[in-house]
């Protein structure tokens, strides 16, 4: 199916629901493990990642098969958002509202971390092996861990140096309606901000020390 642009996945009007890097996330609150059990079990198929805690349930809905067309008309596939995940989304919804399940979107996020490279072919397959074992889970340019207990890697081009210069910075994926409050409170914790040129896709903020981190969202993209 085709992958829907972020003003499309705005336009659909999934209230429990926002878009981050790459697929929609929800989290709906429970009373209990076992309650988180019963909703997980009613939602049945469809859902790329669900996640069972204590007092809440996470989802996460994405189809891996999207594809996107660019300018010259060649199809990309991805994993990205498409319709079939919106129409998850809305059957989800009611379901957790029959069970009394309040949603908590403004609670999702999502952690990647980036490295700035000159050469991806010989740094990628590395990164792979080393955090999940296998070297073909480096693909399209990102290492992706398929059980999720890794973080998404993606490399970021740079100039290559005499001496090479290992740069990590991490990515931070929150609802577009939280990315202000959580830049002010990186600030008012004696951070400051960096870049916001390209506001409010990310935002580049800095520690007392000048270690970054990009607050991003899907908005701008």
């Amino acid at each position: 199916m085709d992958a829907l642009t972020t003003q499309a996945i705005l336009d659909a009007g999934l209230a429990d629901w926002r878009k981050l890097a790459q697929g929609l996330h929800g989290r709906f609150l429970t009373g209990s493990f076992a309650d988180g059990l019963r909703f997980v079990e009613a939602i049945g198929a469809g859902c790329a990642e669900v996640r069972i805690a204590d007092t809440f349930v996470d989802v996460k809905l994405i189809s891996k098969d999207a594809v996107y067309r660019d300018d010259d008309g060649v199809e990309h596939v991805f994993p990205w958002v498409t319709q079939r995940d919106i129409d998850v989304a809305r059957r989800i919804s009611p379901i957790a509202q029959s069970m009394g399940l309040a949603a908590e979107p403004l609670e999702v996020r999502q952690f990647e971390l980036a490295l700035d490279t000159a050469d991806l072919a010989a740094v990628g397959p590395f990164w792979a092996a080393v955090l999940t074992g296998r070297t073909e889970r480096f693909a399209g340019g990102d290492v992706v861990d398929p059980t999720g207990r890794v973080p998404n890697l993606w490399f970021q081009g740079t100039d290559a140096h005499e001496t090479p210069r290992q740069r990590f910075h991490v990515d931070l994926w929150v609802p577009h309606d939280v990315a202000e409050e959580r830049i002010a409170a990186g600030v008012a914790a004696g951070g400051r901000i960096t870049y916001d040129k390209e506001a409010p896709a990310f935002t580049v903020l800095a520690d007392p020390e000048g270690n970054k981190v990009c607050i991003c969202t899907s908005l701008g993209r």
